[in-house]
C-alpha cells in the first residue's frame, strides 16, 4: 500500500469561523470549497484539515451526519513552542490549557476554536521514549 496523502474531517456548526481560526492563527490556507465544506493545508504539514458543517447530507455515513467534533485534540509539533506561546497570546488568542511541560518532555498548550475544535501546540523537550 502506498498512502499518498492524509486528512482529518471534523463536523462543526460554522465551518467559516473553524477556517479563519486556523488561517488567521496558524498559517493554514484554503484548498477548496464548497457549501458546507472547506480543506485547509499547510505546505509543511502533508495533511489537510477538513470542517463539514454538520448535517451535511453527503456526509457519509449517515450516522456521523449530526455528530460534533468532539473528544480529540487537533495537535501540531513546532520547533519553538515558547515563542508560538507568545504569539498566539498577542493575538489575543484565548488560552484553554497554559503552557506546561509534562515528566516525559512534551511541553504545550491549547486553544480551542469558535466550534469548540481543541487545537494543541506541541514540542518535545525530549525524545519520547519509544522503546517496547
Amino acid at each position: 500500500m502506498q498512502i499518498t496523502g492524509a486528512a482529518i474531517s471534523l463536523n462543526v456548526d460554522d465551518v467559516a469561523a473553524s477556517a479563519a481560526f486556523l488561517k488567521q492563527h496558524f498559517e493554514f490556507r484554503e484548498e477548496m470549497a464548497a457549501d458546507g465544506f472547506v480543506s485547509l493545508t499547510r505546505d509543511d504539514l502533508g495533511l489537510n484539515v477538513i470542517f463539514l458543517r454538520t448535517g451535511l447530507a453527503s456526509l457519509k455515513p449517515d450516522s456521523l451526519r449530526e455528530q460534533r467534533a468532539s473528544g480529540l485534540l487537533l495537535v501540531f509539533v513546532v520547533e519553538d513552542i515558547d515563542g508560538e506561546y507568545a504569539r498566539v497570546q498577542r493575538e489575543g488568542v484565548e488560552i484553554t490549557t497554559p503552557i506546561e511541560t509534562e515528566p516525559w518532555g512534551e511541553r504545550y498548550f491549547q486553544v480551542t476554536d469558535p466550534n469548540g475544535v481543541v487545537v494543541q501546540l506541541v514540542q518535545w523537550m525530549t525524545q519520547p521514549d519509544t522503546q517496547e
